[in-house]
């Protein structure tokens, strides 16, 4: 068993982990090349954000949207 447990160990220290660890590394000499992981994702998700704001708006004006308590079925009594 313990064999085991030592492999999951080995498998998130030395695989898993591994980018991160690059990361880490590169931080010392070159921040912005550490942060770039984080600005793109920054970016892809305020994407995100403003198209589902968008589409809640959408939906809203046209009035298809279901705004009474009814609308799942967990509110009903």
């Amino acid at each position: 068993m313990t064999a085991f447990f030592r492999g999951i160990k080995y498998f998130f220290e030395e695989i898993a982990f591994a980018p991160y660890d690059y990361l880490r590394n590169l931080e010392l000499s070159s921040w912005w090349g550490a942060n770039t992981p984080t600005w793109i994702m920054i970016v892809i998700l305020s994407c995100l954000l403003f198209y589902w704001v968008g589409q809640l708006l959408k939906f809203a004006k046209e009035g298809t949207e279901r705004t009474d308590v009814t609308s799942h079925s967990f509110f009903k009594n």
